[in-house]
Order: structure tokens, then sequence, then C-alpha cells
């Protein structure tokens, strides 16, 4: 789990180098083709069946769309304009989003009176994160930290429809599927929106790649899923409150940025609310 929390939260951080060189849907383009070639050569080492009817494939695009292309893309323009660590509080919202997105869909996931205490509480936190001067207009800061929230319930939504429509796919297969579907989507709406898919010319650039594509989503995708055979869903998620702490100290050391105190207090509110809702009995 530290591991996984380390790669995650370092991702926030090679994300805010590389958005120094590349466009927001290029950068995107980068990170899920190269994650997608990786998990294809995983696959076929491995053996493992890969799907051939149209449905799976489809439920696979459209997960594709929600757990890569709209969140990506969503959390990489709103990193233009805020911190690496406020991005990374706000993306550790997707656990409370995924309880209300599960309980709305799924019969055997009421939203109980603990759950739903900590999901308030979660998300008293994020509102203090965000700021009382931001909700009182919409500036550049404030639309980005809400384009990091749109892309923390797209991760909710996409939790759900993996449990609905994926359940049967091995999951570094389902990965694999995912993120080919968000390539197939990403390449043309680059080439589109930002021109022939650029090559950096920086080295630093190329290392924030190689992070968050290679370690940040391939590899992090298939750690995840041993930390799920291992320790199971519920201290899975404490991975989501190690990966704030892991982000902020690299934006400090490295980009010397510096969050409000405001944003810390609300990532310790929304920790508080997050154990809540996962506290057993």
């Amino acid at each position: 789990m530290l591991a996984l929390a380390t790669i995650w939260g370092a991702s926030f951080l090679a994300i805010k180098i590389a958005l120094g060189e590349l466009p927001v849907l290029t950068l995107v383009a980068h990170r899920v083709v190269w994650a997608a070639l990786i998990l294809w050569g995983y696959v076929l080492w491995r053996g493992l069946a890969v799907p051939r009817d149209a449905a799976t494939w489809g439920a696979l695009l459209t997960m594709g769309v929600l757990n890569n292309v709209v969140p990506f893309t969503l959390m990489a323009w709103g990193q233009q304009f805020i911190e690496t660590g406020l991005t990374s509080i706000f993306n550790a919202a997707t656990a409370v989003l995924g309880v209300l997105v599960a309980a709305a869909v799924f019969a055997d996931e009421r939203l109980t009176g603990r759950r739903l205490a900590g999901v308030l509480i979660a998300f008293a936190g994020v509102s203090i994160a965000i700021g009382l001067e931001a909700l009182g207009g919409l500036d550049l800061r404030s639309l980005a930290q809400l384009a990091v929230l749109g892309g923390a319930l797209s991760y909710a939504c996409a939790a759900a429809w993996a449990r609905a429509r994926l359940g049967h796919l091995r999951p570094q297969v389902a990965a694999m599927g995912m993120l080919t579907g968000a390539s197939l989507v990403m390449l043309p709406l680059a080439l589109a929106v930002d021109g022939p898919v650029a090559l950096p010319r920086a080295p630093e650039t190329w290392a924030a790649i190689a992070w968050f594509a290679v370690a940040g989503t391939a590899l992090a995708y298939l750690l995840y899923y041993r930390v799920l055979a291992v320790a199971g869903s519920g201290n899975a998620m404490l991975v989501t409150l190690l990966i704030p702490p892991v982000a902020i100290t690299l934006g400090w050391l490295v980009l010397g940025e510096r969050l409000a105190p405001s944003a810390l207090v609300g990532f310790a509110v929304l920790a508080v609310g997050l154990l809540v809702m996962n506290r057993r009995g």
C-alpha cells in the first residue's frame, strides 16, 4: 500500500512537470497509449484470455472513458491552475463519491447511518479544502477545483460500471481493455485539438511521462489488484489517505508549492470521514 501510494502520489508531480511542455490532451494520450501497450505485453506474456465479443469490448470502451479519458483530462486540466497536493486531496473524494454512486445503483450497497455520517464529514472536509472564498465566485482556480472533483465523480461511476459489467474479466485484462478503449478515444481527440501528438524535447518531460504512464498507470493497476487480493477493498481504501501526504510533500520539495492551512484542515476532516465510512461494526 505504501508503494502504491508513493507511485500515485508522485504521479501528480509528474503530471505537473509534463504540463510545462505538453498540452492536456496530448499528455493524456501519452499516458493511456504507453500504459495500454505495456499491459498488452503483460497479458500476452501471461497467456491471459483476451475478450473476443463486441459487447465486452463496448463495456471496456465505456470503462476507458469513465476511468481514464474523463478523469485524466479533467484532473490534468485542473492541475494547471491549482497545486499538486490540492489536486490529490480532491482526488481522495473518489472514495466518498463511490459510496454515493454505489448506493444509488446497487441494492446491496445501501447508505447506512454510519456511512451517511462519514459522507457528510468527508464533504465538509472537501468544502473546507475548497475554501469559502472559492464558493463565492467562479474563477479559473475555482473551476479547476470543480474539474478535479468532476474527475473524482467519473472514477466513482467507473467503479460501479466495472462491478456491473466487467466482473467476469481478470482484473489485468480489464485494465488492458479499458486503457485500449481510452487510447482509441484519446489519440483522435488529441490529434483533432492539439495537432500531431508531440514528442517532448526536455528530458524531465520524458521522465515524467515514463513515471505517470509506466509506473503510475500500467504498474500501479497491477499493484492495486495485488493489494486488493491481499488486503481487501477496505484496507485498499487506506491508499487514498496515503496519496495526498506524498503529493503535498513532493509538490513542496520539488515545486516549492505551499498549501493554504484550510486545505490541510480540509484533508484531515476528509480523512476522518473516510475512516468513519470504512469502520467495521
